[in-house]
């Protein structure tokens, strides 16, 4: 009597395995890319949050924003300038300094008194191949920059 035995054999594994590798190489590749849009769509949302928060300021102050005419980090000195208890800080902050929101105004003095007519808000975005920054300015005006940073006295650099 003969048995008919089904199995694979050590070619069609390696096969199958070398397959999946290829496959979870690429869904890893398309998977960081993908990350990084994500974080760069939070920090917009996040640097809009600021821009909010400062025209609310304004709104009770005379419509006059937090003098600091040199650059401060939003998340600590803005945060406290606006009076308020949390404030989101960048994603990849903790791991990469240089991924803060960063906040400046006009002004000769930089003691956050509500006295300065004209801001710039930005960060660092890394989905990217230059080193590019997200900006909101005091105007109403937005977006994409690679030059201009920082800006000096709150000067809208769009």
């Amino acid at each position: 009597m003969k048995k008919n035995l089904l199995a694979f054999t050590l070619v069609e594994l390696l096969v199958v395995i070398s397959v999946i590798g290829v496959l979870a190489s690429i869904v890893l590749v398309s998977f960081a890319g993908s990350q990084k849009q994500a974080r760069d769509t939070q920090r917009k949302s996040d640097i809009k949050q600021y821009q909010l928060a400062l025209e609310n300021f304004a709104n009770k102050g005379s419509g006059l924003y937090p003098r600091r005419n040199s650059t401060v980090s939003a998340d600590t000195t803005l945060c406290t300038d606006l009076g308020l208890t949390t404030c989101p800080s960048d994603p990849r902050e903790v791991k990469d300094a240089t991924f803060d929101y960063k906040y400046q105004s006009n002004g000769t003095l930089s003691d956050g008194t509500a006295a300065a007519s004209n801001y710039v808000l930005w960060g660092k975005i890394e989905n990217v191949t230059t080193t590019t920054y997200w900006a909101v300015c005091s105007n109403g005006k937005s977006g994409q920059l690679t030059t201009g940073i920082p800006p000096t006295g709150g000067t809208c650099p769009l």
